[in-house]
């Protein structure tokens, strides 16, 4: 029983990891491969530094935190375009988990969360795998996580059903919790074009209802707030991390420069979703937030 599912304490989560060590601490990530920086002890010092005012936020909210590892680009193909083994990449997933571990606080409740990305692009689908040929890719970053002391895997930025669906396969089979998280376009739709309440009940019939629950990331809330529309399938949804800019990813995967947003507008666009979604309990943000995004959206949520 994941404790953020108890409903009865709202958990932080951090935000945009990538977007904050390149652009606001100068710190190259080659195909945004974050994991790389646990190579050495400056690099780890870095990623500490990142979730730090996270925790803070957390320890003065009175909430608790979901600590994600910094493994989105953590599976075998991009690690075979970093020159990493399957040995050594077994490593850099165990040592991401034990970075977060570290950062437990005796009154802050913490869910330590191993994050597995997308195969192929966080913004287009490219090749699309089978649900089985997901669980096999995926599996090995998973069974890897069911080795350390992750409570969960939370697979963030899907952009279509059959990868989300080999991943909870993939979870369910190694004994952890899972979580889906999926992205959309400034339609409110998956990039297949896919409706996100048709996504999220695909999944929970395609997998006997696998995951623990599911998220939105990487779109802005005004690329959703229309799609949020009453049944069942919203209570599934269990969290949100939102991106700071309201452009598509079409633009931002054009723009040079970081659009942060608005905190505090991020924040009421969050607060405006809240009666929608009764069980959303796990808040952060996405490309472009930091942890001043995110404080003012805890602030925010439990005004």
């Amino acid at each position: 029983m994941l404790p953020q599912l108890s409903g009865d304490r709202l958990f932080v989560t951090d935000g945009g990891l990538e977007t904050t060590l390149i652009f606001h601490q100068g710190i190259d990530l080659p195909y945004f491969a974050a994991f790389t920086l646990l190579e050495d002890d400056a690099g780890a010092a870095a990623l500490r530094s990142y979730y730090e005012p996270y925790v803070a936020i957390a320890r003065e909210r009175g909430a608790g935190i979901v600590l994600d590892s910094a493994t989105w680009r953590a599976s075998r193909d991009w690690a075979e375009r970093l020159g990493y083994t399957p040995d050594q990449l077994a490593e850099a997933n165990r040592r991401a988990v034990a970075l977060v571990e570290g950062l437990r606080e005796p009154d802050v409740p913490a869910v330590i969360n191993g994050v597995v990305g997308p195969r192929g692009d966080g913004y287009v689908v490219g090749d699309a795998m089978t649900a089985e040929d997901a669980e096999a890719y995926h599996a090995e970053q998973i069974g890897t996580f069911a080795t350390t002391g992750a409570d969960m895997v939370s697979a963030i930025t899907m952009t279509y059903v059959a990868e989300a669906i080999g991943i909870a396969r993939a979870a369910q089979a190694a004994g952890l919790p899972s979580v889906i998280s999926f992205t959309v376009e400034t339609d409110g739709r998956l990039p297949t074009c896919q409706p996100l309440r048709e996504a999220v009940e695909q999944v929970d019939a395609e997998t006997g209802s696998a995951p623990a629950y599911y998220m939105i990331n990487c779109a802005h809330p005004t690329h959703f707030d229309g799609v949020l529309e009453d049944g069942p399938w919203l209570e599934r949804i269990g969290g949100l991390r939102a991106n700071a800019s309201t452009m598509s990813h079409a633009e931002l995967d054009e723009a040079t420069e970081l659009d942060e947003g608005d905190p505090q507008q991020l924040a009421a666009d969050y607060r405006a979703l809240r009666e929608r979604l009764p069980k959303a309990t796990v808040l952060g943000g996405c490309c472009g937030t930091d942890n001043r995004h995110v404080g003012a959206i805890a602030e925010a949520w439990v005004r």
